[in-house]
């Protein structure tokens, strides 16, 4: 039993990406869906589907096979949530990567957080 599955996730996800795999195959729910969501409305994944209980993200690499997504780490864990205000949510890399925010609105990226002026659970940093 995973105590943490968005930490699976995103584990999954960077070792998948570190190997060049094409797809990774985790098991599905609707938080990790939402994240697969967002990841892919900000470019970094090509798309996800789910077939029954499984979720299939599509890796995307560049032209010349290079990463698109260069790494991802967890920020709120279950020991440790971070909630933040809106003004508070973090510029990742300086505006070159995301923050991935559960608000009451759902999940967001970071700006959309802030252009929206809601603040929430700080789920993970992407760059």
């Amino acid at each position: 039993m995973l105590t943490d599955p968005i930490a699976d996730m995103l584990t999954r996800l960077r070792n998948a990406n570190l190997a060049l795999h094409d797809q990774v195959t985790m098991p599905s729910s609707k938080m990790k869906q939402s994240v697969a969501k967002v990841l892919e409305d900000e470019g970094y994944i090509a798309g996800w589907t789910v077939d029954g209980r499984d979720l299939t993200v599509r890796l995307k690499y560049d032209k010349d096979r290079r990463r698109v997504l260069s790494g991802v780490r967890r920020q709120s864990k279950p020991g440790r949530r971070v909630y933040l205000a809106s003004e508070d949510i973090p510029r990742v890399l300086g505006g070159m990567g995301i923050a991935v925010v559960s608000t009451s609105q759902g999940l967001l990226s970071g700006q959309e957080a802030r252009r929206r002026g809601v603040g929430g659970e700080l789920i993970c940093t992407v760059w």
